[in-house]
């Protein structure tokens, strides 16, 4: 089936028509910066005049949210508006566009175009999937099955966010080098694997596509491999979830 997968983020909203059988991108991805002022009236004409006008889709739509999503309403929002919480974003898109849209969290997202598609993987006891960017997503599978919105990215260290220590928006800003992050990001893995001991840490988000470059310094018990999807997770598997 093909669905339309947006990717909504702290930094940027993406989107592309997704083949939800195979996870393959049907048309090219679009990717533009999120406004500063990262309402939900904005934030949706963004993206009806960027992607939905673009690539001139009428059919179902699935969308990730950085957030605590049940039943398509957004209970919590991280690096964006507040305004987000209380919204019931199917509604929103039946009402302003006349779509059918499913909405889930964006780390789940990224979680399910993994444990769906990578047929490589072993999914067999408790898989965690962190992607690194704006700020820290996290999704949990056990055996296969989903744990919705796990925010371990808000898991406190030195008295904040984890995801105020470790991000890749941290990186950027304090201009640490790969080590230097790669440190703190093993204090976090750790942090991690004392709460969940975890069979596998699957590492994605826009960072990813560098893991080689720091995979040597991530110092963990558990195995720990690069996302196969890597940043277009969120968008392949918000369509997925959508057809569920």
């Amino acid at each position: 089936m093909e669905v339309l997968g947006i990717d909504i983020g702290g930094s940027g909203i993406k989107g592309a028509i997704v083949d939800t059988k195979s996870g393959k991108l049907l048309s090219d991805k679009i990717r533009f910066s999120t406004r500063d002022t990262s309402t939900p009236k904005l934030i949706l004409k963004d993206i009806n005049d960027n992607i939905i006008k673009k690539l001139t889709w009428n059919g179902k739509i699935g969308c990730g949210f950085p957030g605590i999503v049940k039943e398509n309403k957004i209970y919590s929002s991280a690096n964006i508006s507040k305004k987000w919480v209380g919204v019931n974003l199917k509604k929103k898109f039946f009402k302003k566009f006349d779509l059918e849209c499913v909405v889930c969290n964006d780390a789940d997202a990224a979680g399910m175009a993994e444990i769906t598609l990578n047929k490589d993987l072993n999914t067999k006891g408790t898989v965690i999937i962190i992607t690194v960017g704006t700020g820290l997503g996290t999704a949990i599978f056990n055996d296969g099955k989903l744990v919705p919105n796990i925010e371990f990215g808000h898991l406190k260290m030195y008295g904040d966010c984890a995801e105020k220590y470790t991000s890749n928006y941290v990186r950027k800003k304090q201009n640490l080098s790969w080590k230097q992050w790669s440190k703190r990001f093993t204090e976090y893995l750790l942090f991690v694997e004392s709460l969940i001991s975890p069979n596998l840490i699957i590492f994605g988000g826009g960072i990813s596509k560098y893991f080689d470059e720091f995979k040597s310094d991530l110092k963990c018990n558990s195995k720990i491999i690069p996302a196969h999807y890597k940043n277009d997770a969120g968008i392949i598997g918000a369509a997925i979830n959508s057809v569920k």
